[in-house]
C-alpha cells in the first residue's frame, strides 16, 4: 500500500538531518496553530489562496519566496561552517548529508526562491504598468503558483520523509541515475522540478499573453516600462527553454523508473544527452532570472535620479539581443567533455559576445545616474552596490569564456565564486531592490529605510567576504564542493568565507526586522497617495494598495513616462464623467486542488505508491474538467460600486500628505488636489 515507505524514511542518520526535520515540523505546526489561534482560516482561503487577483498571487509568491531564501541560506550557512572546521576531520556533516545540502541549496535558490521572486514581481508589476486590469489567464495565473508551491513542498517533504539528492542541482547522469543513487533523493528532486517547471512554463505562456494584448491605449512596444520589456524577454525565454527541462528531468525519470536507457551507456544511451538538454535550460535560465532585475534597476534609477532614463532604445535592443544570445553559449557549461576546437570556439566567442549589451546596459545606467539628483533610498542603494560587484563577476565570466582558462578552473571553487558573484548581486540585489521599490503599491505600508539599508550593508560586506576568497581558492587549486579536505594553506580562506555568511545572515535577519517594524508602525508608514517615490510610470497612478480592478477607467497613455506625463499635464488624478460596470473573475480554489494534487501525486511518484498516482491523476483531470465546464467565472463590479471606491480614493487624495513627514528621503512633497486641472 505504502510502495517503498517505510520507518526507516525518517532522517534519523544524523543529529543535524534529525534536527532540521525537527525545526521544519515545527515550524509548520505552529503557523498552522497561529491561523488557528487567530480564526484566519476562514478570510485566508477566502480572500487569499482562491484569490485570481493577480496582485494577491504575487504576493503570495513573494512570501514563498522570503519562506525559500531563509531555508536555502540555512544549507549555505551549514556547508561554510562545514568547510571552515573540516581540515583533516569530518567536521560535523556526514559525507552523504553534505551533499545533500548543497544539492537542495542550488535547487531551492534556483526554483523555489528566485523563480517565485521573479513570478511574484511580475503579478504585482507588469499588469499595472501597461495599464490593465489583469492578466490575460487569471486561472491559469493561480495554478502557476499553486503548482510551484507544490514543488517547493515536495523539497521541504524531503527533509523529513527520505533524504533529498546527493547529484547536485543539475543531477547529472550517471550518478543521478539508479545505480549510483538508489534512494529517493533523486526522484525527489525530478518531481519537484517537473511539478514547478510546468507552472514556470504557463506563467511564461501568460504573460507574454498579457504583455502582447493587454496594454493600455497609446502604449506602443517603444514606450512600455523596461521591467516590462524584460518581463516579456524572459517570459520568451521561459517558454523556449523549459521544455526541455522537462524533457530531460522526464526522460531520467523514466531511466530510473522504467529501466530504460536514454541516458546510460546502456542499449543506446549517452548521457552527454542529458548535460546537452540542462544547460540549453541551465544557462537561458540565468537570463530568465537576471533580465527582470535590469529591468528593475532601470526603473529605480531613473527614478530616484529624477531622470528620463537614459539610452531606453539601446536598452530595449540589447534585453532582445541579450535574450537571443542567452540560447547560443550553453555549451560553455562543459568545455572540458570533449568537444571539438572549433565547436568550443564558436561557444566561447558567443560568451565573450553577450558580455557587450549587458555593458551597454551599465552605461546606460551611470548616464542616468550622472548629474541626476539622487535620493540614497534602500532601493537605490542595492542598484549602487549590485553595479559595482556585477562588473567584478562579468569579468570573470569573460575569462571562463576562454576554453583554456576554463580548463584550469572548471569545478573549481573559482566558478563557485563566479556563479554566486552574477547570482546574488545580479538577481538577488535587484529583487530585494524591487521589492523594497514595489512593497508600498502591493500593500500600502513603506518599508523601514533605516533597516533596509543596514540589511544593504551586511548584504554587500558580506557578499564580498563569502566570495573574494573562493576566487583565491579557486587559483590555489581547491576543487568546489569538498565535504573535507587536508590543505592547510586553505582554511584560513574558508574561515573568512563563513565569516561572510555570518555577515549574510545579518543582513537577513535585518530584512525580516524591517518587515515587522514596517508592520507594527503601519499606521504612520502607511502611504495614502500612492506615489510615495514620485514615480514616472502607471503603476504609481493607482492607489496603495490598488483596488481589485487597478485602473477605473483604462489610462491614455501618451509619453514613455505615462505617469510623469500625465502630471505634468495636470491630468493624473482627473476625476472622469461616468464609470462602467467592470467584469472580474471570481475566486476558484480549482488551483488550490490541482497544486494539492500535484504534491501528493509527486510524493506518490517518489515512494512507488502507485494507486496513489492513479487517484491523484484521475482527481486532477476531474478538477480540471469541472473548471472547464464552469461558464459562470467572472462577476460584475457595478458603476456605483466602482465610483464609491474612487471617491474614496480622491477623498483620501484630497487630505493627504507624504509619509514620515514633509521632509522624509524619497517622498514627493508635490500637493495632490482631488481634480486638478
Amino acid at each position: 500500500m505504502l510502495g517503498k515507505l517505510t520507518v526507516d524514511a525518517l532522517p534519523l542518520y544524523s543529529w543535524v538531518a534529525m534536527g532540521g526535520a525537527v525545526v521544519t515540523v515545527v515550524g509548520a505546526l505552529a503557523v498552522m496553530a497561529l491561523i488557528t489561534w487567530f480564526k484566519w482560516w476562514r478570510i485566508l482561503w477566502s480572500e487569499w489562496l482562491t484569490s485570481l487577483d493577480h496582485k494577491r498571487i504575487g504576493i503570495m509568491y513573494l512570501v514563498l519566496a522570503l519562506v525559500m531564501l531563509v531555508r536555502g541560506f540555512i544549507d549555505a550557512l551549514m556547508m561554510r561552517a562545514q568547510q571552515a572546521v573540516a581540515l583533516n576531520s569530518e567536521g560535523y556533516l556526514p559525507p552523504d548529508h553534505f551533499d545533500q545540502i548543497f544539492s537542495s541549496h542550488g535547487t531551492i535558490m534556483i526554483f523555489f526562491m528566485a523563480m517565485p521572486f521573479m513570478s511574484g514581481l511580475f503579478n504585482i508589476v507588469v499588469p499595472q504598468q501597461i495599464g490593465t486590469r489583469d492578466v490575460a489567464f487569471p486561472f491559469m495565473n493561480s495554478v502557476s503558483f499553486w503548482l510551484t508551491t507544490a514543488g517547493a513542498g515536495l523539497v521541504m517533504v524531503s527533509l523529513v520523509i527520505g533524504k533529498f539528492s546527493t547529484a547536485g542541482w543539475t543531477g547529472y547522469p550517471p550518478y543521478s541515475g539508479i545505480e549510483y543513487s538508489p534512494g529517493v533523493g533523486v526522484d525527489y528532486w525530478i518531481w519537484s522540478i517537473l511539478i514547478s517547471g510546468v507552472g514556470s512554463t504557463l506563467t511564461g505562456i501568460n504573460f507574454i499573453a498579457t504583455i502582447v494584448m493587454r496594454r493600455a491605449p497609446g502604449m506602443t512596444l517603444m514606450r512600455m516600462p523596461l521591467f516590462t520589456w524584460t518581463t516579456l524577454t524572459s517570459s520568451v525565454i521561459i517558454i523556449f527553454t523549459f521544455p526541455a527541462l522537462t524533457v530531460a528531468c522526464a526522460l531520467l525519470g523514466l531511466d530510473r523508473t522504467l529501466g530504460m536507457h536514454f541516458f546510460t551507456n546502456d542499449a543506446g544511451g549517452n548521457m552527454m544527452n542529458f548535460i546537452n538538454l540542462i544547460w540549453i535550460w541551465g544557462h537561458p535560465e540565468v537570463y530568465i532570472l537576471v533580465l527582470p532585475a535590469f529591468g528593475i534597476y532601470s526603473e529605480v534609477v531613473a527614478t530616484f535620479s529624477g531622470k528620463r532614463l537614459f539610452g531606453y532604445t539601446s536598452l530595449v535592443v540589447a534585453t532582445a539581443a541579450i535574450g537571443i544570445l542567452s540560447m547560443t553559449v550553453w555549451l560553455h557549461h562543459f568545455f572540458t567533455m570533449g568537444s571539438s576546437a572549433s565547436v568550443n570556439t564558436f561557444f566561447g566567442i558567443a560568451t565573450t559576445i553577450i558580455a557587450v549589451p549587458t555593458g551597454v546596459k551599465v552605461f546606460d545606467w551611470l548616464f542616468t545616474l550622472y548629474r541626476g539628483r539622487i535620493r540614497f533610498t534602500p532601493p537605490i542603494m542595492w542598484t549602487l552596490g549590485f553595479i559595482v560587484t556585477f562588473v567584478i563577476g562579468g569579468m570573470t565570466g569573460v575569462m571562463l569564456a576562454l576554453p583554456p582558462a576554463d580548463y584550469l578552473m572548471h569545478n573549481s571553487a573559482f566558478l563557485v565564486a563566479h556563479f554566486h558573484n552574477m547570482i546574488i548581486p545580479g538577481v538577488l540585489f535587484g529583487y530585494v531592490a524591487g521589492f523594497m521599490y514595489w512593497f508600498p503599491k502591493a500593500t500600502g505600508i513603506i518599508l523601514d529605510e533605516k533597516w533596509g539599508i543596514r540589511s544593504f550593508w551586511c548584504w554587500l560586506i558580506g557578499f564580498y567576504l563569502a566570495f573574494m576568497p573562493l576566487y583565491a581558492l579557486g587559483f590555489m587549486g581547491m576543487p568546489r564542493r569538498m565535504e573535507h579536505y587536508n590543505v592547510a594553506e586553505w582554511q584560513p580562506y574558508l574561515i573568512v568565507a563563513a565569516l561572510g555568511a555570518v555577515v549574510i545572515l545579518l543582513g537577513v535577519a535585518c530584512l525580516v526586522i524591517q518587515l515587522i517594524v514596517s508592520v507594527v508602525e503601519w499606521q504612520k508608514r502607511r502611504d495614502h497617495t500612492g506615489d510615495p517615490w514620485d514615480g514616472r510610470t502607471l503603476e504609481w497612478l493607482t492607489s496603495s494598495p490598488p483596488a481589485v480592478y487597478n485602473f477605473a477607467v483604462l489610462p491614455e497613455v501618451g509619453d514613455r513616462d505615462a505617469f510623469l506625463d500625465m502630471k505634468q499635464r495636470g491630468i493624473a488624478y482627473r476625476k472622469p464623467d461616468r464609470y462602467q460596470d467592470i467584469h472580474l473573475p471570481k475566486n476558484s480554489g480549482v488551483g488550490v486542488v490541482l497544486g494539492g494534487f500535484a504534491f501528493v501525486l509527486g510524493f506518490a511518484m517518489v515512494w512507488h505508491i502507485w494507486w496513489l498516482v492513479a487517484v491523484c491523476a484521475l482527481a486532477m483531470w476531474v478538477a480540471i474538467i469541472v473548471r472547464s465546464s464552469n461558464d459562470d467565472d467572472e462577476y460584475c463590479l457595478p458603476a456605483a460600486e466602482v465610483e464609491k471606491i474612487e471617491n474614496a480614493r480622491y477623498e483620501e487624495l484630497a487630505h493627504a500628505s507624504p509619509p514620515g513627514g514633509e521632509d522624509a528621503p524619497g517622498v514627493s512633497t508635490t500637493p495632490l488636489q482631488e481634480n486638478p486641472t
